[in-house]
């Protein structure tokens, strides 16, 4: 899921690229979500209760204009990609300073955006298709889209993959959780199991089932949020907001 927030004081403006995002959606089969804002300060506000990944920010607003509350989020989020939409490209220069990803000149059109989201999905797909495990014996990398699930085995995590094939690496399941569990597909059952949200085809209060057949049991205290999660995940993929 991509988290894009657009801000322009010009509501044409943000109606148009609202429907640019809404087509680029459809075309793509993507799971996007994009909140809109007419101010700078309307954005700060909703920015301190959730994040995006992704930033439309018109240079200039009035009151408070694009380049000065891309220096108060740099502040606080040095993550998000901002890309400006100004009338001209004399503020390039300036946008650099606040670390700008990209700018593009309005009237912003398809030609102009979709290439940008393109290469920024494809960027956000090659950091989360892999995992990197540094072990005694050297760097073991582990495709993420073709894990089932994980199991705690004693001192050892248990990948299971959609082949059939199972990966043995020594450790506890802490330290993978940080590393799964803060993206969208990922969810822990058990206080011994991971489960790739992907590949459940089913849930009930005891256990999820996998498409192999593969059965992962789900304690008692995390249920609610194992089936809370799983129907919001069902939602994203499918592109509804």
């Amino acid at each position: 899921m991509l988290k894009i927030a657009i801000c322009d004081d010009c509501l044409q403006e943000l109606s148009r690229i609202s429907g640019l995002l809404g087509q680029y959606k459809a075309e793509k089969s993507v799971a996007l979500k994009y909140d809109a804002f007419s101010s700078a300060i309307e954005l700060l506000e909703s920015m301190k209760r959730q994040a995006y990944d992704v930033l439309l920010l018109d240079v200039m607003m009035p009151g408070m204009d694009g380049i000065s509350a891309a220096r108060e989020i740099r502040g606080f989020d040095p993550a998000i990609k901002i890309i400006f939409l100004t009338s001209s490209s004399e503020f390039a220069v300036e946008s650099y300073s606040v670390n700008a990803h990209y700018y593009l000149l309005k009237p912003c059109t398809d030609d102009r955006l979709f290439p940008v989201l393109d290469r920024i999905f494809l960027e956000k797909n090659r950091k989360s298709e892999y995992l990197n495990i540094t072990q005694s014996s050297g760097i073991i990398r582990l495709h993420l889209g073709r894990v089932e699930y994980l199991e705690v085995c004693g001192k050892k995590v248990m990948f299971y993959f959609d082949d059939g094939s199972v990966k043995e690496i020594r450790g506890a399941i802490c330290a993978f959780e940080e590393k799964l569990l803060c993206r969208d597909n990922f969810i822990k059952t058990h206080r011994s199991f991971i489960v790739n949200m992907e590949y459940i085809q089913s849930l009930n209060t005891h256990d999820v089932t996998t498409y192999t057949g593969k059965t992962v049991p789900i304690s008692r205290l995390l249920y609610n949020q194992v089936k809370e999660s799983y129907i919001q995940f069902l939602f994203l993929e499918k592109g509804v907001e």
